[in-house]
């Protein structure tokens, strides 16, 4: 697997895909949200990511009435283990978490 570099920006993507649940998946948009960041950063991230193995996309199922289907963005098993482990690294290096991560986190 692929390694990627780890900006901020990035890690903030990362923080909220180890957030989300099966139950309550992360998609584009809600990931630009809670990461505070614009489509414009959020979506060549989630490229990267993908094209190095550390998540996976599928589109909903069924889609809402009256919106486009989402994309559901998940974190592979390795890329959940890389991922713990950079947000890990950064969150001993500043000492703070992100609010996309959350402070009982």
């Amino acid at each position: 697997m692929a390694s990627i570099r780890l900006t901020r920006p990035t890690l903030e993507v990362l923080q909220v895909l180890l957030a989300s649940t099966d139950d309550d998946p992360a998609w584009g948009l809600r990931i630009c949200e809670e990461a505070a960041l614009g489509s414009g950063t959020v979506y060549p991230i989630l490229d990267r990511l993908t094209e190095r193995g550390w998540i996976a996309s599928q589109e909903e199922v069924v889609p809402h009435p009256g919106r486009p289907a989402r994309r559901f963005y998940t974190l592979t098993g390795t890329g959940r283990k890389l991922a713990e482990e950079a947000v890990r690294s950064r969150l001993g290096q500043r000492g703070t978490p992100s609010p996309a991560l959350g402070a009982d986190a």
